[in-house]
């Protein structure tokens, strides 16, 4: 039996890590520990996904979730319905995740970003108008996980008209500059669009 301590991870960081650890268990029960509810019910969510069967007990503040993986049991393929999109494009059109407060938007996107570094199945591109070039620019705090996608093979595009529009052209940083054809084919030929 194995057993993942998620305490003080900071969200999606456990479900990742449970994700990553039932990739490599072939059948048993694996045991994820957790300190607070959001991260026990994401992982719940998540392994139920996969068809793992699951128990929880509370230990004061702690979460124990008791995850129980079938033989033969693949949750690679389960991860994403049992096929592979060749070409998914995240298009991204603010520098902010959602709306709402501007601080918890930045830290939502930083989050999502992470998050797309983390998991096993990559974006084939992230595209980026509006404000969102901002993230690719100088003095964004996301450059390194842009860096890191950018190396295990994701294309990142940012509009050049954005970037001649917020003064960034000679600031990019990672990337490069796309123009709206070329914008508009990847979103016409993408497999899967994500629109965060």
């Amino acid at each position: 039996m194995s057993v993942i301590d998620c305490r003080g991870l900071a969200c999606p960081q456990p479900v990742i890590t449970t994700k990553q650890a039932l990739d490599q268990l072939k059948e048993g029960e694996l045991i994820v520990i957790v300190d607070n509810t959001f991260s026990c019910n994401n992982v719940e969510r998540f392994v139920r996904s996969q068809g793992c069967s699951v128990e929880i007990k509370e230990r004061g503040k702690e979460f124990y979730i008791h995850v129980q993986k079938a033989s033969g049991q693949d949750t690679k393929k389960m991860t994403t319905g049992g096929e592979t999109a060749k070409k998914v494009v995240v298009y991204i059109n603010s520098h902010l995740l959602g709306i709402g407060d501007e601080a918890l938007g930045m830290i939502l996107m930083r989050a999502f970003l992470k998050t797309l570094l983390d998991v096993e199945a990559k974006p084939s591109k992230l595209i980026l108008i509006n404000s969102g070039v901002r993230l690719t620019s100088e003095g964004s705090e996301v450059l390194e996980t842009l860096r890191a996608l950018s190396e295990k093979g994701v294309e990142i595009l940012s509009c050049g008209t954005c970037l001649d529009f917020y003064g960034l052209k000679e600031k990019l940083r990672v990337g490069i500059v796309s123009n709206i054809y070329d914008i508009a084919q990847s979103l016409l030929e993408a497999d899967r669009l994500i629109r965060p």
